[in-house]
């Protein structure tokens, strides 16, 4: 009866001690031990999610752009650029069963693309097309260029009153904003448009204690991120500075006999840097860096 109660204390003590760390993000079990749950095996593992955000600046020149300056009186772009620019970047831990977890992309529905309005690329049927008769690109450009100030002179009618005194209210405003869409129209034929998209990515580390430094991919000013392989990008980098702190706990002496075994993590400063520029810095506890202890388990009088 004295052996079974014990044995039962010392069951609760280990248990105490397993709740206890497992309150503490900075230290875990190593190795294999009985609780009164059961056999636990722990093999702790950092795992770092590096997530950046970039941003594609991409301007579109228009078809009428080499008759801006004449027609309009204004210089526009004769050549389309793009630009990808890193927005913002973080490096944080993620939980070791989220990595396991892969959800099946949803099966995307139909996409329906219209030929008269488009944020990518220009429209096929050109809004200053008004006839079959075939005219040159400098016509086309000049006649353009008109609507453009008739629809301005139309505006200042309506806003001036001398379009007439029946137009007020909402259908004032709303032939207003249909007389700026179509200007807006007609002024990306001659200046082009600009089109601003962000893109995030996620990119999981599994740090190793031999090694400090990760190419997590490349990234590049004209294509944006890269894979790892491709060598035509900038590295995007995940370095690792340990601090090798020593921990504030007292281990078991050589001659304790009851005892166990953690794994104290190491709070270590993980900086990414893109094109030699550092984009974000943390201080994240890793295991990998940390140092293996062996603390006594209180004793039962």
């Amino acid at each position: 009866m004295k052996f079974e109660s014990l044995v039962c204390a010392c069951l609760l003590s280990f248990s105490g001690i397993c709740g206890a760390l497992a309150q503490n993000p900075y230290i875990a079990l190593v190795g294999v031990a009985e609780t009164a749950d059961g056999v636990v095996v722990s093999d702790p593992r950092s795992v770092l999610a590096v997530d950046l955000v970039v941003e594609c600046d991409k301007a579109l020149s228009g078809p009428y752009a080499r008759y801006a300056q004449k027609y309009l009186g204004v210089r526009a772009s004769l050549t389309d650029k793009v630009a990808w620019s890193v927005r913002s970047a973080s490096v944080a831990l993620l939980d070791e069963d989220a990595c396991c977890l892969s959800e099946c992309p949803e099966a995307s529905g139909p996409q329906v693309v219209s030929h008269a309005v488009s944020d990518e690329e220009f429209a096929r049927l050109q809004p200053d097309k008004v006839s079959t008769a075939v005219s040159s690109l400098e016509d086309a450009a000049r006649n353009a260029a008109n609507t453009i100030f008739s629809l301005r002179r139309h505006r200042l009618e309506l806003i001036t009153g001398e379009a007439g005194e029946h137009v007020f209210g909402e259908g004032l405003r709303a032939a207003l904003d249909e007389i700026a869409r179509l200007e807006q129209s007609y002024l990306e034929l001659f200046l082009g448009k600009r089109v601003v998209t962000t893109q995030s990515r996620r990119y999981v580390v599994y740090p190793q204690s031999d090694k400090k430094q990760y190419i997590v991919c490349r990234f590049s000013v004209v294509d944006g991120l890269l894979p790892e392989s491709d060598l035509s990008g900038d590295m995007v980098l995940l370095r690792i500075e340990p601090s090798f702190a020593a921990p504030s706990l007292v281990e078991a002496g050589p001659k304790e006999l009851n005892f166990v075994t953690c794994r104290v993590a190491d709070l270590s400063a993980c900086t990414v840097i893109c094109a030699g520029r550092e984009c974000a810095r943390s201080v994240l506890p890793l295991y990998e860096f940390g140092r293996t202890l062996k603390l006594a388990l209180p004793r039962h009088k």
